[in-house]
């Protein structure tokens, strides 16, 4: 089993779920997790032990996120493809992808997002605005670019505009 299927796993990533989670709204919405989280933690200057009040909805949030959508009706948003993509990554211990994604990209740009979280954390802690800002900026710039591989992966395995069964 794959990592990236882990993963899923733990969001509860039916074959239903990956389907309401490729819903754009669910996609775009997404992206406030990192800035929220990092505010609610920053807030523990303002509020002490509070700050884990809107820690806790963050993480709601998160695990809530990929479920709270319906399906998408069509295919054709780029944020559709991505999860659609990422779905196929995911099961590529069980279902051959095209050999020109068989290449250590995914790991580069998996470690970039991690490089710009852990940055994040760091930031968070130690209160630096500034660095703060570069480390969600860097986490969602290895993030963004790791899904629009996952569209060209989407596109090659399914090049019809159906959904994959």
């Amino acid at each position: 089993m794959t990592i990236e299927r882990k993963i899923a796993n733990l969001f509860h990533l039916s074959d239903k779920n990956w389907m309401r989670h490729a819903n754009p709204w669910s996609v775009w919405t997404r992206y406030t997790v990192l800035p929220l989280l990092a505010l609610a933690f920053w807030s523990r200057v303002w509020i002490g032990w509070w700050c884990f009040v809107p820690v806790i909805i963050t993480f709601l949030w998160l695990f809530l996120n990929p479920i709270l959508f319906k399906a998408p009706v069509s295919n054709n948003s780029w944020a559709t493809k991505a999860v659609l993509g990422e779905r196929i990554y995911t099961h590529r211990d069980k279902t051959e992808i095209p050999t020109i994604h068989q290449t250590n990209i995914f790991k580069i740009l998996n470690g970039i997002t991690l490089f710009g979280f852990v940055y994040t954390i760091w930031a968070v802690y130690n209160y630096y605005p500034l660095e703060l800002f570069y480390g969600i900026v860097i986490t969602y710039l290895g993030k963004s670019w790791y899904l629009d591989r996952m569209v060209l992966l989407f596109e090659m395995m399914n090049p019809t505009s159906e959904f994959p069964s």
